[in-house]
């Protein structure tokens, strides 16, 4: 399978099942993206809820999602850590299990400089040599921006292919297209700026909505990368308050009630993270409703 970095892209929610990963349900959610157009997966992103789950339940969600994709996409593991130590280990882990590259949040919590990021992927890229590497860059969850001229360094490290780039500024996707070009994969990870990240040069996204809606996110990322500017802003517009109310409160408690209301997950979520408030349950409900996915 070639490696193409570009179009719909979804980062998976897990489902729990009596304190477990549900395997079933994962299983069918996988399914149902491939069968929507979602042209890469990404199990154990933060919408995956990694941060709560332990090593063993990650390496069994990422095994499961290669297992049962079976080639028919590519599968990059969340590898991600605040240690470079244990960042080479998760990248290790995904690629044992087959995965054809790993997603890499920058370092957060214990704010390190730009040359220490940028280190940072220099040193995982130099544990795993060939292995491709998706650096992603979400300031509102580690307190860190990576910055353009930090990513024209890691222009320099062939491991790293793609940057998600989750600020949300349209500028920032100029600046980026300015400095690396073609050099990297450019893929929003802001599910309110598809178009406009697109239109400024970006390959596609990687998405949170798309567990919920991957026709709509595959359909808008196909007419944005095609020319099809109208169709494109319209399905940018009718998803909008989708997207609003999915990060009404954090990702992914919104996420994961849709999914149930659905009825493609049960309602387990891990603590610290709480269910989903009634009112904004109920709005969310609404907007399901009116998208016509329950």
């Amino acid at each position: 399978m070639t490696l193409k970095l570009e179009g719909s892209m979804t980062a998976l929610a897990t489902p729990f099942k009596n304190g477990a990963l549900d395997e079933d349900a994962y299983r069918k959610h996988i399914d149902f993206q491939l069968a929507s157009g979602t042209q890469l997966l990404i199990p154990m992103g933060t919408t995956g809820e990694p941060a709560t789950m332990t090593p063993a339940e990650r390496r069994r969600a990422i095994e499961v999602c290669v297992q049962h994709t079976k080639g028919r996409a590519p599968v990059f593991g969340g590898a991600g850590s605040n240690s470079t130590a244990e960042t080479i280990e998760g990248v290790k882990v995904a690629r044992e299990l087959g995965c054809d590259g790993a997603l890499v949040v920058t370092p957060y919590y214990n704010k390190p400089t730009q040359a220490g990021v940028v280190l940072h992927y220099q040193l995982v890229a130099k544990a795993h040599p060939g292995f491709p590497l998706m650096a992603y860059n979400v300031p509102g969850r580690t307190g860190f921006d990576l910055l353009p001229d930090s990513v024209l360094r890691l222009c320099d490290v062939p491991e790293v292919v793609a940057l998600k780039e989750a600020t949300g500024l349209a500028s920032r996707t100029i600046d980026l297209v300015e400095l690396v070009g073609e050099r990297l994969a450019l893929l929003s990870g802001d599910d309110f700026t598809v178009l406009p990240f697109i239109a400024c040069g970006g390959k596609g996204v990687v998405s949170v909505s798309s567990n919920v809606v991957p026709r709509q996110m595959a359909d808008l990322v196909a007419a944005a990368r095609g020319g099809q500017i109208d169709k494109a802003r319209a399905l940018q517009v009718l998803l909008n308050p989708l997207h609003r109310l999915l990060f009404v409160e954090s990702n992914p408690i919104p996420v994961k009630k849709a999914l149930e209301l659905m009825g493609r997950f049960g309602p387990d979520i891990r603590p610290p993270l709480t269910p989903m408030t009634e009112p904004n349950a109920q709005k969310l409900r609404a907007e399901l409703q009116r998208l016509k996915v329950i």
